[in-house]
């Protein structure tokens, strides 16, 4: 997917672009996500005075596994994609706003933006359900399924002690 400086001044409107990109770059790595699908990006370019505003939406169905419970689970992500790029002046300006990628030459590949887009918008830990009450640490018994009953009381080493002594009176 690339954008080319000259085609989006002489056309002077928002050009729609989309692409199904099979990505594997920001999935590898990640045990927490189990499969994924392409990426389906649906974007629109214009050219305003000498920049280019890339603005749309990147979704993606994942499976991936609960981090509390490691059920699976399938999601489907929607992440705003906002890229601004601008040909590299001859001059350098310090008041240039730093969010904006300079270019050199007419035309920008717009893949390795999606891929840094997508890898940021991951979930950092993926749930089932946000009330997610996960694996029981005594037994194992998924919480979310039925309550298994194991005694949970735990007592911090330091303060052992103190229930010794109330337990002698």
């Amino acid at each position: 997917m690339q954008i080319r400086f000259r085609e989006l001044s002489l056309q002077g409107q928002s050009v729609p672009m989309s692409e199904v990109m099979n990505l594997t770059e920001p999935f590898e790595g990640r045990q927490d996500i189990l499969n994924h699908g392409p990426v389906h990006a649906n974007l629109h370019a214009k050219y305003e005075e000498g920049v280019v505003k890339v603005n749309g939406t990147l979704t993606l169905d994942l499976e991936l596994s609960c981090s509390r419970c490691l059920t699976h689970t399938n999601q489907t992500i929607k992440l705003p994609f906002k890229e601004v790029f601008m040909q590299e002046p001859e001059e350098e300006d310090p008041e240039l706003d730093e969010d904006i990628h300079l270019v050199v030459g007419d035309k920008v590949d717009l893949e390795p933006y999606v891929v840094e887009n997508v890898v940021v918008g991951l979930p950092y830990i993926p749930l089932c359900d946000e009330a997610c009450k996960g694996l029981c640490p005594v037994c194992g018994e998924n919480r979310n399924v039925r309550d298994c009953g194991c005694k949970q009381d735990k007592i911090d080493p330091r303060l052992a002690g103190l229930a010794d002594f109330f337990n002698k009176e």
